[in-house]
Parts: structure tokens; sequence; C-alpha cells
């Protein structure tokens, strides 16, 4: 426990990226919040931030691990790896904006209908 929480506050403390998925986590559960949401969206919604968060723990690994086995030289495929885990981060980030969309979208124009 006490290495996974060191863990956590390492990349929370280090990683820039991983404080703006945070941040931008804390948005849709006041949409939720605000627009009261049902139990079955709620779940959705956590589900999708944390697979964000997820995403980023793993993209912050491959490039740790990638730097420390090419001691920070330039290698076609460490250039490669760290590309495609952070392709994976865009696409888990992209999947959670239509999602939410789904879910809010139609709410927001009930407000003006």
């Amino acid at each position: 426990m006490k290495h996974a929480l060191q863990g956590i506050k390492t990349i929370v403390t280090e990683e820039r990226n991983m404080r703006k998925h945070i941040s931008f986590g804390i948005f849709p559960i006041l949409l939720g919040w605000f627009f009261k949401v049902s139990s079955m969206e709620w779940i959705i919604i956590i589900t999708c931030i944390f697979l964000v968060i997820i995403m980023e723990f793993l993209n912050t690994i491959f490039e740790t691990v990638v730097d420390m086995v090419t001691e920070y030289t330039f290698h076609p495929l460490a250039k490669k790896a760290k590309d495609i885990a952070a392709g994976a981060v865009l696409v888990t980030g992209i999947f959670t904006l239509i999602v939410a969309a789904i879910i809010f979208l139609p709410k927001f124009i009930s407000l003006y209908i």
C-alpha cells in the first residue's frame, strides 16, 4: 500500500498531464450533480474518468521505462512506443468526450426547450 500511494503521489506531483486529467474529471462530476444523472449514468461517467486516468498511468509507465532503457537517447522504436502510448490516452479521451456528449447534450438541450 505504501508503494502504491507513493506511485500515485509521484504521478500527480511530477506529471502535468495527470493533473490536467484530474482537473478535467471534476467537470463531468459537477455536471452530473447539477443534472441529477441516474445511477447508471454515474457509473458510466466515473468509469470514463478512471479510464482516462488509468491510461495516463500506463502512458507514464511506458515513457519512464523507455527513457530508462534508452538512457534518454533517441531511438525510432522508443519514439514509436511513446507515441502509441500517448495515442492510447488520446483515444480514451475522445471516447470519454463522446460518452459525455451522449449523456449531457440532451440534458443541455432540455434546458432550452
